[in-house]
C-alpha cells in the first residue's frame, strides 16, 4: 500500500446550503490543473463554519472512493449520487486505501506537498442534508466509513493523476478505523483510549476527546 493515484481533486465555494439557507462550502467540484496546497488546505476551498471545519488540523479531507459502491447498494434511491466523488465533501479521492490501511501520524507525499494524518472525519448533519437522509450520519458512525484529514507539513501543489505515497508510519497500531471506533463509535476501552491520548500526531481536539472519555 505504499502509494496510490489521486483520481480527483475537489474544492468548494461558500454558498447557501442548509435548510434555512445556512452558508457552507460542503458541495465540492472537481478541479483541473494544479491546485496549491497551503497550511490551511487547497487553494480555492472555503469553509463557512471555521469553528468546526477547516484549520491546520483539518486542512485536506481524503475520502476513499472504494466506499461509494457500498453506499449505493445501501441507498439505491440515491445511486446517482454515488457515481462520482463529492458526496462527502472530500478534497482528495483515491481507490485502494481504506481506513484500516492508513494510520494517525502517517506522512505522505501528496503531489509535491507533504501531509500527515491528524484524525478521522467526524460526520455532521451536512452529509444527511446533502443527500436528504439524516440517518446517513449514524451509518457512517456504525460502519467507520469516515475518511480522514491531513495537516500540511510542507506546502506544495496537487492535480488529478499525481501520486500519494507513504513516507513515514510512526504509529502502525493506530489505523484510522481503530481510532474512529474508540472516539466516535464509542467502542470504549479505557486502556486503549489512554494509550491513544499519548499519540502526539493525533489532533488536539481528538486528544481532548480521549481526556473527556477518561473523565480526566
Amino acid at each position: 500500500m505504499q502509494q496510490q493515484i489521486v483520481t480527483t481533486v475537489l474544492t468548494g465555494r461558500i454558498a447557501a446550503f442548509g435548510p434555512k439557507g445556512e452558508p457552507s462550502a460542503y458541495r465540492k467540484a472537481p478541479r483541473e490543473g494544479r491546485v496549491e496546497i497551503t497550511p490551511l488546505g487547497l487553494a480555492g476551498d472555503e469553509q463557512a463554519d471555521l469553528v468546526h471545519h477547516g484549520g491546520v488540523e483539518k486542512a485536506v479531507h481524503h475520502y476513499p472512493f472504494d466506499h461509494y459502491p457500498a453506499w449505493a447498494a445501501e441507498n439505491p434511491d440515491l445511486a446517482v449520487d454515488w457515481q462520482l466523488p463529492e458526496a462527502f465533501g472530500e478534497n482528495v479521492s483515491t481507490t485502494g486505501w481504506l481506513e484500516t490501511d492508513v494510520c494517525v501520524g502517517d506522512r505522505f507525499r501528496l503531489g509535491s506537498a507533504v501531509v500527515e494524518i491528524s484524525q478521522g472525519r467526524d460526520p455532521c448533519w451536512k452529509l444527511g442534508h446533502r443527500l436528504g437522509k439524516p440517518g446517513l450520519v449514524a451509518r457512517v458512525v456504525a460502519t467507520g466509513r469516515c475518511g480522514w484529514y491531513y495537516r500540511v507539513i510542507e506546502p506544495g501543489a496537487l492535480e488529478a493523476g499525481d501520486r500519494v505515497a507513504l513516507l513515514e508510519r510512526p504509529h502502525p497500531a493506530w489505523d484510522v478505523r481503530r481510532v474512529f471506533r474508540l472516539l466516535i463509535s464509542r467502542d470504549f476501552m479505557p486502556e486503549e483510549v489512554a494509550e491513544l491520548g499519548e499519540v502526539a500526531q493525533l489532533s488536539p481536539s481528538w486528544r481532548k476527546r480521549c481526556t473527556a472519555l477518561l473523565g480526566r
